[in-house]
């Protein structure tokens, strides 16, 4: 049978050539796997759909449960082949990591509100986060864009790679599914105030390592390391999210920038705490300074996730003769 150690570290090497498919090809514009998920999770919720939590939380585990399940078995049946478990381990990395897409996408806002094209800029912001643009100037588009690399580098890459270190490919994949029905029924609505309740909650129970991971990297990859872990240890529980605020007040302090305040999803207005409120406000440049940082944070957490997976594995090796 082969060692924990060597299953280690085959699955690493399959987590960096994931990584490296990422960095090269982005998201597959049709039939990605997460796509393919939120149509049957879709599908699901048309049949299963009450308004009480009990029904939510039913929903979750069915959907959560079945992927984790999955990917169990699956990388039991490859786990004896060092060749198919590194493929696996590739394919699940690809598949969860969205640092790639994210980055494109902000670029592309960017771009538009440099040439001036800001009914470009409003039209594509929808593609990175749900805020209402039809309102927002140039300035207001560039901090929502700026805030979405935050937060999004947190649950697109980091977190999905530190579920990784902690569980190998189930981990990664099981992640990505809460992610994902997080975004699909965890956000407050009247049709899924209860019935995503479950959802949102397990969703922030599982982002919370990678929340303030994220955090300690980009205090690590900032320029002004000191600027950045001072914004995120005074600022990072102001935000309403439990995960989110570890994020952008660190990218906050990280790119010199204020992000928070008032925000628009649709009819709802939310005013939240200012991040980093001695700093400047966001501009049109700091989208290309957040987005450089992201891939420093992704990089810093590829190596973390290899070099964590390994060493867990071989301390539970050695547990496991002791």
């Amino acid at each position: 049978m082969t060692s924990p150690l060597a299953r280690a570290a085959v699955f690493a090497l399959g987590a960096v050539a994931g990584y490296a498919a990422d960095a090269r090809f982005a998201d597959p514009r049709r039939g990605h796997p997460v796509a393919l998920f939120g149509s049957a999770a879709t599908r699901l919720e048309r049949r299963l759909w009450r308004d009480d939590r009990a029904a939510g939380a039913g929903y979750t585990a069915l959907c959560v449960g079945t992927v984790a399940a999955g990917a169990l078995a699956l990388d039991r049946t490859v786990g004896r082949r060092p060749l198919g478990r590194a493929a696996l381990a590739a394919a699940a990395t690809w598949t969860v990591l969205g640092g790639t897409s994210l980055t494109r996408e902000a670029r592309t806002i960017g771009r538009s509100l440099a040439e001036g094209d800001l009914p470009a800029a409003r039209e594509r912001l929808p593609h990175l986060c749900g805020r209402d643009p039809s309102a927002l100037d140039g300035q207001q588009i560039a901090r929502a864009v700026v805030e979405s690399v935050a937060e999004n580098t947190a649950d697109a890459v980091v977190n999905a790679l530190a579920w990784g270190a902690l569980a190998g490919t189930p981990g990664l994949l099981a992640f990505r599914a809460v992610n994902t029905l997080d975004a699909m029924v965890g956000h407050r609505s009247p049709r899924y105030a209860r019935f995503g309740w479950a959802s949102a909650r397990l969703d922030d129970v599982a982002g919370w390592p990678g929340a303030r991971l994220t955090a300690l990297l980009t205090v690590a990859a900032a320029p002004h390391p000191r600027t950045a872990w001072r914004v995120w240890r005074r600022d990072g529980s102001a935000h309403p999210s439990p995960n989110a605020g570890q994020a952008e007040s660190a990218f906050a302090g990280a790119v010199g920038v204020r992000l928070g305040g008032t925000l628009r999803y649709g009819e709802r207005v939310e005013h939240r705490p200012v991040l980093g409120d001695e700093l400047r406000p966001v501009t049109v440049d700091d989208i290309e300074r957040a987005c450089a940082l992201s891939r420093r944070v992704g990089a810093l957490a590829l190596g973390t996730t290899v070099a964590g997976h390994v060493l867990l594995r071989a301390l539970l090796g050695k547990r496991g003769r002791a």
